[in-house]
């Protein structure tokens, strides 16, 4: 489909659908001189000034209704009205990521992203978790090289609230924040660091390329996460001054969407924010081309099993004119199944993986190149390299084609549409847009500068930033397999230079905010009348053998759908497990009709995907797309479902690449510990106590014959049903389905699951993972199957104050009190025939043995004493309300209908939920945490470093035994 043709559908079924009746703004635009102006209606604050409002001006402009203003103390503010759910997505951004940190002190703005969730002068330590919590909503920030952003989805009577939230943590957090919070959260983000970069295989790759592509003291030269040294030597009056420098509200954002009421919303505002004073002014950051002199070769050698090779170029910056070219390019070397890097890497097996990009920051962006060699095929990465250079030489001779074009605007403008399903996607989209381009109306300013892209741009920003231009190159390989890198180092990391910053964090100034006589910002502000919430209605019919169960979504012009077929791991033999998810895989390639490529292209320009994947129990085959163009997508669905070509060099291909991606999960700790456990839950003769991939023995024994077998007796209609969610009605549906007819086969027998081995409760199981910086910990025992409205719902309701919310007792003991971990969780996981209940986490190592037993302790005190009142009073408020977010987007909602099928349930079970969930008393939870969590009967599991470890686990007085990563004891 032509971009043209895309924007056009918008101008008629989404723009009145998508566009603007999801805010009703009145449009008073300053972007564009011909856009129609009208009387302001609502009346304004004092102190409140609007900037503009924007809506589509004619029937072919794609924009996202908002309306802009500022405060006196540099707030910019921008609204978007959505009524279509009774939620809101609230987003404060500020203009500061790790990029405008100093040489010395980096993180530290990751390390606010942490310390802001730590409360303030009126708000208590871990009561912002546990108010947005409690009024069924979901919370969380980040952090990157150029922004720090917050962002909250509650329901819609609880915006007052968040409002209050956000404007006490920017005007009231230097007097409320405390050493020991600065301490525990130092030791969090150093656990993150452990988890997500130090302990994980490849985690270190983006750190050392930014080292080695940007001058020293570059602020894109160090990692987000920051070095681990600047958080030693930082105290509390450095991150003050930082705060001071950075936070105020006229370097923020707040962008604000969802059933709101514009003109209450500028009220609370201005009580909220408008007293906080403005911060320091800051400037916009320069950007400064980076160009290197020669190829710049580094290597590491990791915990890892797939050689990588990473080729990164300097390039641009965001938003420059050759940023989207550039796009282009990548997408042409290296995304998708149409690109040279897979024809010529992926394909003929020499890689797992490959990839080409082009991602950009505010003053960088960089074009990179990757691949995850296949070590049974390639033992030298400079002949990766080589082919990567023949690649881009091939493109030359090859150009662009006008399929290049057309896959990229298509991409770009479905993905759009994607990303405007739920209210929190605009609300990000516009927040961007305004942090980084002053300017919340810039999707039609992308969609323009890729739809003018021509053959001859791209052709130029290759011969001008990669031809024969200088590049990154890093080579991580195997422990001991030095011998693989790609070429001899050329380029050493550098003692970085630390200047003497001594007593400078000790010279700031800042004032509180001054609040009107009589208003007290110590109150909690009261939530608002309770939104009505309502599940999906749904409809169902037959499409030959298959059932139907459908919901009409009007908020997007998208179809998405799933076929299920009710037979995958849990057929598999248990000597070759890894057969249902292998067959899938080949469902993804070639059919008799055409080949993976030319399948991929078609689907790329339609901007749909049809993908192939297999669960325990079911098979599924997932699609998407823009619903003008479902009919031609389901053409190469039922292609894909019904011809596959199974052929012999796409099952070695697939066959080679599982087998590496199982020996490349042996690296993963947390991996190995849950697979460890879920053995240990149903047992060696039962194939889905195994991961769907398999094991290098079981899959090494598949043959094509195998797939092909599966295939046949398992892929039919008899076990077969639909799930749909789609703007089009029943009837509209109906008809699109239709093709499904064509697709005939015979009864599947029934699969019945072996008898599950007894469990040696107190045992710990202990697997060695020489020199882990963390410990992975899995505590449990199986539990309940799955029952939407009997004890397996009552179980997870009593389990929420311990380990099912963050501010649980046992998220609040390790991460938050002692600062053992990133996150601790439990929760009870159930399905139609067994379940199990977990706890687990990944520790600090030389804090394994004391997270144990922290651990046991949590269970036993909950097991012995039960939920408190205040949290059970919590637990009924904070799931309660969370529904009003349950049925917003078209995902949630095919989750939805999906749990209706697989359970055969009735639209009711909602509110026979509610029912349940309301009427839970204190001894009705006590029982059940006295039947389900006798710490006695449960094992544990931990994977960690033996010779730092093992002695003292022993000391915990558990039964430990030490057991390979399959459960085998080791003598």
């Amino acid at each position: 489909m032509t971009l043209q043709k895309t924007r056009l559908l918008l101008a008629g079924a989404a723009v009145s659908a998508l566009l603007i009746a999801c805010g009703q703004s009145e449009t008073k635009s300053t972007t564009t001189a011909d856009q129609a102006k009208q009387t302001e209606t609502v009346n304004l604050p004092d102190g409140i000034t609007k900037v503009e409002e924007v809506k589509a001006k004619s029937g072919d402009e794609v924009v996202i209704p908002y309306t802009k203003y500022t405060l006196a103390n540099g707030l910019t503010v921008v609204l978007h009205e959505d009524k279509s759910d009774p939620l809101v997505h609230v987003d404060m951004t500020y203009h500061v990521g790790s990029g405008r940190e100093e040489p010395g002190r980096s993180g530290f703005a990751h390390f606010f992203e942490h310390m802001l969730f730590q409360g303030s002068e009126n708000v208590a330590d871990e009561q912002h978790f546990k108010l947005i919590t409690e009024s069924g909503g979901t919370l969380n920030g980040s952090t990157n090289a150029d922004r720090t952003n917050y962002y909250q989805t509650v329901p819609s009577n609880q915006l007052e609230k968040m409002l209050w939230l956000e404007a006490d943590r920017m005007g009231y957090f230097l007097n409320a924040v405390t050493q020991e919070a600065f301490e525990v959260q130092r030791e969090t983000v150093k656990n993150e660091r452990g988890q997500r970069y130090d302990n994980r295989p490849y985690g270190l790759l983006f750190e050392r390329v930014g080292e080695a592509m940007y001058p020293e003291g570059h602020p894109y030269s160090w990692s987000t996460i920051g070095y681990l040294e600047d958080l030693d030597r930082a105290d509390l009056n450095d991150l003050k001054k930082f705060f001071v420098e950075w936070y105020g509200p006229n370097n923020a954002v707040l962008t604000i969407g969802g059933d709101i009421d514009k003109e209450q919303t500028l009220e609370w505002i201005k009580t909220y924010f408008g007293p906080i004073p403005a911060g320091p002014e800051q400037e916009d950051p320069v950007y400064e081309p980076v160009t290197l002199e020669e190829d710049r070769y580094i290597s590491m050698e990791d915990n890892v099993q797939l050689p990588l090779l990473y080729m990164s170029w300097p390039t641009v910056h965001a938003n420059h004119p050759d940023e989207a070219p550039l796009d282009v390019l990548a997408n042409i070397m290296g995304q998708g199944q149409t690109s040279l890097l897979y024809k010529n890497l992926q394909k003929p097996g020499l890689t797992v993986q490959s990839n080409a990009s082009h991602g950009c920051r505010e003053i960088g962006c960089t074009f990179t190149m990757f691949t995850l060699a296949n070590p049974a095929k390639v033992q030298q990465l400079g002949d990766l390299e080589a082919t990567i250079r023949e690649s881009l030489t091939e493109f030359e001779g090859r150009g662009v084609l006008d399929d290049d074009l057309t896959r990229v605007k298509a991409d770009i403008v479905s993905s759009l549409i994607y990303g405007l399903e739920s209210v929190s996607g605009k609300v990000s989209q516009l927040a961007a847009y305004e942090t980084y381009r002053d300017n919340p109306n810039g999707i039609g300013d992308d969609i323009a500068r890729y739809e003018g892209v021509t053959k001859e741009d791209v052709l130029r920003v290759y011969e001008q930033y990669i031809k024969d231009n200088a590049a990154v190159i890093m080579s991580i390989v195997p422990k001991g397999q030095s011998e693989m890198i790609a070429q001899e180092d050329t380029w050493e990391r550098y003692e970085r230079t630390i200047p003497d910053t001594s007593g400078e964090s000790d010279d700031f100034e800042w004032s509180l905010p001054v609040d009107p006589e009589g208003f007290d910002r110590s109150v909690v502000p009261p939530s608002g009348e309770n939104p009505t919430i309502k599940a999906p209605d749904t409809y169902e019919f037959a499409v030959g053998d298959m059932s139907v169960l459908g919901a009409q979504n009007t908020e997007v012009p998208t179809t998405t759908l799933q076929l299920r077929i009710k037979a995958a791991q849990n057929y598999d033999p248990l000597e070759k497990v890894g057969l249902a998810s292998l067959t899938a895989g080949l469902m993804n390639e070639a059919t008799t009709e055409r080949s993976a490529e030319e399948i991929s292209n078609e689907l790329d320009k339609l901007g749909s995907s049809v993908s192939f994947s297999a669960g325990d129990t079911y098979t599924t085959m997932t699609v998407r797309t823009l619903t003008e163009n479902l009919d031609a997508t389901m053409a190469i669905a039922l292609e894909r479902l019904l011809k596959p070509k199974f052929s012999e060099e796409d099952f070695a291909r697939d066959k080679d690449n599982a087998i590496q991606g199982i020996r490349a999960n042996k690296k993963e700790a947390s991996v190995t510990a849950s697979n460890l456990f879920n053995k240990m839950m149903y047992g060696a003769d039962n194939p889905t106590a195994y991961a769907s991939s398999g094991t290098e023995e079981t899959v090494e024994a598949i043959t094509l014959e195998d797939v092909k077998g599966f295939y046949a007796a398992h892929y039919s209609p008899k076990i077969a049903s639909v799930v749909a969610v789609s703007d089009l009605g029943e009837a509209g549906l109906k008809s699109a389905l239709e093709p499904l007819t064509a697709w005939t086969g015979e009864d599947v027998s029934s699969v019945e699951m072996n008898a599950f081995p007894e469990l040696n409760g107190g045992t710990l199981y202990f697997v060695d993972k020489p020199d882990a910086a963390q410990s992975e910990i899995r505590i449990g025992k199986r539990a309940l199957p799955y029952d939407a409205t009997g004890e397996y719902y009552r179980a997870g309701i009593m389990n929420y104050p311990l380990g099912g919310a963050f501010n649980s007792r046992i998220n609040l003991n390790l991460r938050e009190d002692k600062g053992y971990t990133y996150g601790a969780r439990s929760f009870f996981n159930g399905d139609e025939k067994a379940g199990w209940y977990r706890a687990g986490a990944a520790v600090r190592a030389d804090a394994t043995a004391a997270s144990i037993v922290e651990f046991a302790n949590e269970i036993r005190q909950y097991h012995d004493s039960g939920i408190t009142d205040e949290e059970l009073t919590f637990t009924k408020s904070a799931i309660g309300q969370s529904d009003a977010r349950a049925y917003e987007t078209p995902r949630q909602k095919l989750g939805f209908l999906s749990r209706m099928a697989t359970y055969d349930l009735e639209p009711s079970f909602v509110d026979e939920q509610s029912d349940i969930l309301q009427g839970m008393t204190k001894a009705e939870i006590d029982a059940l945490a006295d039947e389900h969590l006798n710490l006695d009967d449960m094992i544990m599991v931990v994977v960690g470093d033996k010779a730092k470890l093992y002695d003292e686990i022993v000391e915990l007085g558990y039964d430990v035994v030490e057991v390979d990563a399959n459960g085998n004891p080791v003598e």
